[in-house]
Formats: C-alpha cells, structure tokens, sequence
C-alpha cells in the first residue's frame, strides 16, 4: 500500500474538500451557499484528486455533499452567461472542456466511484454522479437535466446516457428537464441504490472500516427497501413511449394533444414554455448519440456549446432564470441547422 492511501491526507480549497479514509478517497463539494453550483475551480480541483490518487491503491472514491439541501445544482451557468456577454469565450472553453474531462474520467474510473445524492442533483451534478459504478440516491434526491428550460441543452454526455434509457424515457427526461425523484432514479437505473439520509453519510466510515467487503454488499446492507414502486415515470410509461418515440417535435405535440389526461395537457404545456431552438438541438443529439461512444459525445456537446452561448436564447435564457428571475423568457427563432454525420453543428448565421 502506498503512503499516499496508508496516510489520512486532508485537502480543502473553500469549495472542495478531498481526503482519504482508510484506503477510501473521499472528495465533499463544500460549496454550500450556491448549492454546490460548480465552478471552473471546483472541477479542477476535482479532476486533480482523482489524477493524484489514480494509480495509489484506493479502494474506491466516495463524491458527496457539506449541503444538507443539495449534492449539486448544476455548473455556475450564469457565470458562463457573464463570460458570453464579455465576449471571454477562452473562459467558457476552459469551463465545458475542463468539465467533460472530468466527466470522462469518472466514466473510467479504475476503482468504484460512488456518488451519495441526498437532495438536489441536476445539470453538471448528473455529470458528477451518472457516470460512476454507483449512485446512491436517498429518499431527498431530486434529480433532473433541465437545460432547455434555459435556452441550453443537456449536456455532461447527456447525449449518451439519456439516449441509453429504456424506451422514450430519456427523450422525455432530456426534453421537458422533468425532475426525478428517488423512485424515478431508481426506475431509470440512473440511480443504482436507495439509503435513508441517516444511513448514507455512514457509506464512507463503512467502506473503511470494512476493506475485505466488496461494495455492492456494503451499499445493499446499508440500504433501505426500494421506493420504485413510487415512480410517475413508470405509471406513465406507456404514454411516455408512444408521445416521444415520435422522430420530430411537431410529431411529439401532435401525439401529446391526442392523449388524454392531466399527464399529456401538463407536458405539452410544458414544452410550449421551452425555447425552440434548445428543444430542436435536443431531439436530433440525443438520436445521433445512441450510436456514439461517450468520448464521442462529449467531443460533439463541447462543439455545440461553442455555438449555443452565443445564441440569443442562452442569454435571454439565463436572465429570465438567474438574473431577473421573471420566469418568462422571450425566445427567439432557432438559428440551428442540424448536426452532420460527425456530430458539428450547423448554424444560421
């Protein structure tokens, strides 16, 4: 074993606090007043930790939360919005190119990655946990890729995942940024496990204090009796698959509004509140990544944001969300063309 896993190493930034416990890295996102909304800096200082203690002996790292409200809300999005009107695109490069590697590297992970979501995961937290071997999800998860709803466009290889999902689900998900709960989570397979919030800080201190136990077994004892039978994705389902398995939004309006009840008047007013543009870009990446690997979708998503924040319906998206808080975005048309073969985008100049 080296010094480095034999040796309690302790490190804090402000916003991101790595250790190690007994051969278990642990990494807590200690942004508490932003909900843990990351930054260039946090990613960073994330992606560092798990380079360091890549080829040391760990057992497994644990990513969790200092916030009793959320593991994480997303990336600083509005900082990247500040950094579009400014016209500093190197900053917003560095932000997305930093965070799909990261992204990247989690997904190849050589020892298990768990992720303890008790409370709000969304955005750039999917990109955090998702990827991992394990997500474990307490009755407090909510879980969600809301992009469209601020002109942008599920990203952190939304593109693969959410195109991986049984049926229509992950259309849907990517679309209407629809939140999930704990039950959802579990029914997508986007979450893998279920701990009550009491038991799920004891996962780390139980992973170090029981070396010769694999972790599937540990989470499982720790864990309480699934909520998935709770799910309104999996009651539904059906309808879910029919309205958008659909090949065009136009298609998936015409099947929603020949649908009845609230469930089918409820989501296709939703989507009518979305900008068109992000809808549009959503649809024909997701379609285009089922066959791609995860590499190859973070490459096409990094092209795309090059384009999107410069697009009108990011910044307008952004000020209606996070600066003026109206919640009444004024979209524009959509100046995206479509994706090639090779998955750059096309835009209306």
């Amino acid at each position: 074993m080296s010094d480095l896993v034999a040796t309690a190493t302790v490190q804090n930034t402000g916003t991101v606090r790595t250790e190690i416990r007994g051969g278990i890295g642990v990494i807590t996102l200690d942004r508490v007043t932003a909900l843990n909304a990351l930054t260039t800096e946090m990613v960073e200082a994330i992606d560092a930790a798990l380079a360091e203690w890549e080829n040391t002996g760990l057992r497994a790292v644990v990513l969790d939360s200092a916030s009793p409200k959320a593991f994480c809300a997303g990336g600083d999005i509005r900082a990247v919005q500040e950094n579009s009107l400014a016209g500093d695109r190197e900053a917003s490069e560095r932000f997305f190119s930093t965070e799909y590697r990261l992204n990247a590297r989690i997904a190849g992970y050589p020892v298990p990655f768990i992720s303890l979501i008790d409370g709000i995961c969304m955005g750039g937290g999917m990109g955090l946990s998702v990827h991992g071997a394990f997500r474990v999800v307490s009755r407090n998860a909510t879980l969600s890729m809301p992009e469209t709803r601020i002109g942008f466009f599920p990203d952190i290889g939304a593109s693969y995942f959410l195109s991986r999902l049984p049926g229509a689900l992950g259309v849907y998900l990517g679309l209407t940024g629809a939140r999930m709960s704990a039950a959802d989570a579990l029914y997508t397979g986007l979450a893998t496990h279920f701990i009550d919030s009491e038991s799920i800080q004891l996962v780390p201190a139980t992973l170090a204090d029981h070396p010769h136990r694999p972790v599937e077994e540990i989470l499982r004892a720790l864990g309480s009796p699934s909520p998935v039978a709770d799910s309104a994705l999996a009651e539904h389902r059906g309808q879910i698959d029919w309205c958008f398995s659909a090949d065009t939004l136009a298609e998936i309006d015409e099947r929603l509004a020949a649908t009845a009840g609230d469930w089918a008047a409820t989501t296709r007013e939703t989507l009518s509140r979305l900008s068109p543009q992000s809808l549009q870009l959503t649809l024909e990446l997701l379609a285009w990544g089922k066959q791609r690997t995860l590499r190859e979708c973070l490459d096409a998503e990094l092209a795309l944001t090059r384009g999107v924040i410069r697009t009108p319906d990011f910044i307008e998206g952004i000020r209606a969300a996070l600066v003026d808080k109206d919640r009444n975005p004024q979209w524009a048309a959509s100046r995206f063309l479509g994706l090639d073969g090779d998955g750059r985008p096309r835009w209306m100049h």
